[in-house]
């Protein structure tokens, strides 16, 4: 009668084959120790907080604020520690009830998707830019056509035509050497009044971002790599998410935004046509 261990007993216990698939933060932070790379290295070159770093690799996503963020976040850390995010955020939603069904996005945006250069909106923006860039340069055609009495009544009375010439040749008040166009001077300054138009531009580094319309539908969810930028347009309402608000520099309805978001930031914003002012 053999008193050694029977075959069942040499088996792994389960537990065992458990431990043996890493959780997500773990499987993050072992990869940032194995690339050499200490949290704050990993905090400068993604944005994300020291703190939501340290929490994501003790598997606390409390801190990042709802299942969309985590995701994104988990996604960023996994790019700048070398590994595929991928698995990763299969194991996130298995871990945590799963991925919620995909709203479809409406169609002007899923075309703007396939075909970023061809936006339907845009061709509005370029006509009434085109429009007043030509009702301008005929202005001052006709101020510089007298060269005797009608330059001179023309300056006297004040009669010449302004109507629309928003992007007229010589400034307002300025020198007459001094042609160089205002920022605001473009496409997008020339936004219809009738919708409320929002351009996200990364210039300060990458962010995720995700914009709904006012209906709720998603837009746009997705990382922005620093030099892009995405442009959204609704009949009333856009609501933006930014990841890293610090990195993010907005137009609204024609106008910059001027802000003080911090880097690493997290903002919810919400857009009305009309004037550029946070909801």
């Amino acid at each position: 009668m053999s008193i050694g261990n029977s075959p069942e007993d040499e088996r792994p216990f389960e537990d065992d084959r458990e431990e043996a698939r890493l959780s997500v933060g773990r499987a993050l932070q072992q990869a940032r120790i194995a690339a050499g790379l200490t949290v704050d290295d990993v905090s400068n070159a993604t944005r994300v907080r020291i703190a939501i770093v340290h929490a994501i690799e003790a598997d606390n996503f409390a801190p990042c604020g709802g299942d969309v963020y985590a995701r994104g976040h988990i996604r960023t850390l996994a790019r700048a520690v070398h590994l595929d995010p991928e698995p990763l955020i299969a194991q996130y939603d298995a871990d945590h009830g799963g991925r919620p069904a995909p709203t479809p996005a409406a169609p002007l945006f899923e075309a703007e998707r396939i075909r970023p250069e061809r936006r339907g909106p845009n061709w509005t923006a370029a006509m009434v830019a085109a429009i007043v860039a030509v009702i301008g340069f005929v202005g001052f055609t006709v101020v510089k056509g007298g060269d005797d009495g009608g330059a001179k009544d023309q300056v006297a009375g004040g009669s010449t035509p302004t109507t629309g010439t928003t992007a007229s040749p010589t400034p307002k008040g300025g020198k007459s050497g001094d042609q160089k166009p205002a920022p605001s001077d473009s496409a997008i300054a020339a936004a219809p009044q009738d919708k409320v138009t929002v351009q996200v531009s990364a210039t300060d580094g990458r962010s995720w971002i995700s914009a709904r319309d006012h209906n709720g539908r998603l837009m746009f969810d997705g990382l922005l790599k620093q030099g892009q930028s995405k442009t959204f347009q609704d009949s009333s309402k856009i609501n933006l998410v930014l990841g890293d608000a610090g990195a993010i520099q907005l137009y609204v309805n024609g106008k910059k935004i001027d802000d003080d978001f911090q880097p690493g930031a997290v903002e919810r914003l919400t857009y009305t046509k009309g004037d550029p002012q946070v909801g």
